[in-house]
């Protein structure tokens, strides 16, 4: 009958059990044993010491190529920003020279035609009239997308005024890589071929070794005799004029 069917149901349902109904029980966990501890840190450290060296070599390779761009020497001021930047994209390109060759005749140009230089350095024209007029003074010419950008972009900062300075600034490091010196020596008169070859041996010796003298020749009566030499920014005045002046001090105070 129904009532007995659905006592049987209700019987095999209060017997029967399932997973749901079981009780939850945690997972047996294997107890601590600071000998695996040990051992897991061991396989750390083993994985980190294998990467760290690749790491490292990378980062070192890194750094080492870009410093092999790095300018010679530190100059400073905003010509020197336009020419260190200069310097590294052409080293990176290995087109020093050839950029080097490029300013330089565009700094000749100007010098010699002087309404182009005028008209690039007039405020009233407007920096996008400039930055055409150089674009046009390159189209189709062989002159470096390296120059032609340097003087594009110092077009577009109304900077062209500052060309003969970065040119200057660019072309002294230059004479940085290539270990050359820049000295003047002024003497109370001209100096013989035989004279200024002397000087210049003398000079090697102070500037040191894998270094090259650039020898320039002034002469100015007043000193009387003797040599004042610059090297850079340094002055040794070993001139007659200076030696009669400190005597004369000195017989002064006396």
């Amino acid at each position: 009958s129904l009532s007995l069917s659905l006592s049987s149901l209700f019987r095999a349902a209060a017997s029967s059990t399932t997973t749901r109904d079981q009780p939850w029980k945690p997972k047996q966990r294997r107890p601590f044993s600071l000998q695996r501890l040990h051992t897991h840190i061991k396989m750390l450290s083993s994985s980190l010491r294998a990467a760290l060296p690749l790491r490292t070599a990378t980062a070192a390779r890194a750094f080492a190529t870009e410093a092999a761009h790095m300018p010679p020497k530190r100059l400073f001021g905003l010509h020197a920003r336009y020419a260190n930047a200069l310097y590294v994209a052409a080293s990176k390109a290995g087109a020093l020279e050839q950029v080097e060759t490029e300013v330089l005749g565009f700094q000749h140009m100007l010098a010699k035609n002087a309404e182009f230089a005028a008209y690039l350095r007039n405020p009233t024209v407007s920096r996008e009239a400039k930055v055409g007029a150089v674009d046009k003074l390159f189209a189709g010419s062989s002159v470096s997308s390296l120059t032609q950008n340097l003087l594009s972009a110092m077009a577009s900062n109304a900077r062209l005024g500052e060309t003969g300075k970065v040119v200057s600034a660019y072309a002294e490091l230059m004479r940085a890589k290539r270990g050359e010196v820049e000295v003047t020596v002024t003497s109370a008169q001209e100096l013989t071929k035989a004279q200024q070859g002397k000087v210049t041996k003398a000079l090697e010796a102070q500037v040191g070794a894998g270094k090259s003298i650039l020898l320039t020749t002034a002469v100015d009566p007043a000193i009387v005799g003797g040599l004042v030499v610059q090297i850079g920014d340094k002055v040794m005045d070993l001139s007659v004029s200076t030696k009669i002046d400190e005597i004369s001090r000195a017989l002064a105070s006396a």
